[in-house]
């Protein structure tokens, strides 16, 4: 083929390539993919909310008055009158003990009472009969010495008779066994029938109820630390007490402090307190744990923030804030007390920041982002 025909032919070849090249490129005003949207968060305004400062406690129930009723003489076991677990009152009856034996010991003892009274009575007049003669200077002064000893021996032994009286009906007083406090009486650990005494233990265990006690230790940090966020509480005895149960749960009733040790335990450096609680319901029980929460008497304006919202890291506590551009920023904190599902945050914060409470795993600091604001929980 001639040179000239065959550079003709690449010409064309090269011309219809590029026309075809052209038609597959994309025009240059071609459509780019959208942005994704900023990462949604919701947020709390961090708010002043008047607050009573509260330290919690673990504490024991004890009741004011516990009394283990035993025998005080020996026999056989009669009557058991009450049910295992119901209020007593002071003086009910409760137990029985055979009563014959005792019986006959005071009958025996009045008898020896009246006797002696029958004896003295013979020698005073005895001793009235020597003092007429010895005045007319008809008898021997010794008769009315032995007039004066008779009388005074028959004297003592109606005395000792009597005391010997006295200790018999004591002692059949004793087979009555009676509520000495009112509360709720426990399990009879005899039962009626069995012979008892002195040395056979205890009966039953009556429990007081109502009011009732509970007793918890508070170290010297603690106290001060109380104080300080409380602004200087005052007297002990004006601090309200609450108590929690195992799932939270609130005790309906408020207790104050009625003691403070005066001394500390050297073991735990813990000072030991006492508040008395209403107990109408009978829903405490002498040796049940709770939570008492220590509260003070005076409100205190707070920074407050959802628990929630609160992160950790090896620094230490911190929170995300949305900023006035919508961005994420990250603010060490130095957190208080705790107040229900909200935090006292005594430094960091300000009030009207928002704090990120949903969706922290979503963003990272100086990300933008899209912020909902929420009502925190109570």
């Amino acid at each position: 083929m001639p040179l000239a025909r065959r550079q003709f032919v690449i010409a064309s070849a090269l011309t219809v390539l590029l026309g075809l090249t052209g038609c597959d490129s994309p025009p240059e005003q071609a459509a780019q993919a959208p942005a994704a949207p900023p990462p949604a968060v919701s947020v709390v305004k961090v708010e002043v909310q008047d607050l009573r400062p509260s330290v919690s406690f673990t504490g024991r129930v004890t009741a004011l008055d516990r009394v283990d009723l035993r025998a005080r003489i020996d026999g056989f076991l009669e009557q058991r009158n009450f049910t295992e677990g119901q209020d007593v009152n002071s003086g009910d009856l409760l137990f029985v003990i055979e009563k014959a034996p005792y019986e006959a010991r005071v009958s025996s003892a009045r008898g020896a009472v009246e006797t002696a009274q029958a004896r003295l009575q013979r020698t005073e007049i005895e001793y009235e009969r020597q003092a007429t003669l010895v005045k007319k200077d008809v008898a021997a002064r010794s008769k009315l010495d032995d007039a004066t000893a008779a009388c005074d021996e028959a004297r003592g032994d109606l005395n000792r008779l009597k005391a010997e009286q006295q200790q018999a009906e004591l002692q059949l007083s004793y087979t009555d066994i009676r509520a000495p406090i009112s509360g709720r009486i426990g399990r009879s650990l005899i039962s009626h029938g069995n012979f008892v005494s002195p040395s056979s233990g205890t009966l039953a265990t009556i429990v007081s109820q109502d009011p009732i006690d509970v007793v918890f230790p508070i170290s010297q940090r603690e106290i001060l630390k109380f104080r300080e966020e409380s602004g200087g509480a005052g007297k002990a005895e004006d601090l309200a007490v609450y108590l929690q149960f195992g799932k939270g749960d609130r005790y309906s009733h408020t207790g104050r402090i009625n003691f403070m040790d005066v001394s500390v335990n050297a073991g735990t450096d813990t000072v030991e307190m006492r508040a008395s609680f209403p107990n109408p319901e009978r829903l405490l029980v002498d040796g049940q744990l709770v939570t008492a929460v220590v509260e003070s008497d005076k409100p205190q304006p707070s920074l407050v923030v959802p628990q929630v919202a609160i992160q950790i890291d090896q620094t230490g506590p911190f929170v995300l804030v949305v900023n006035s551009e919508n961005k994420i920023e990250v603010r060490r904190i130095e957190p208080g007390v705790s107040a229900g599902m909200l935090l006292v945050i005594k430094r960091g914060l300000q009030a009207g920041d928002l704090v990120v409470t949903e969706g922290v795993q979503k963003v990272r600091p100086g990300q933008v982002v899209q912020a909902t604001v929420i009502t925190p929980e109570a």
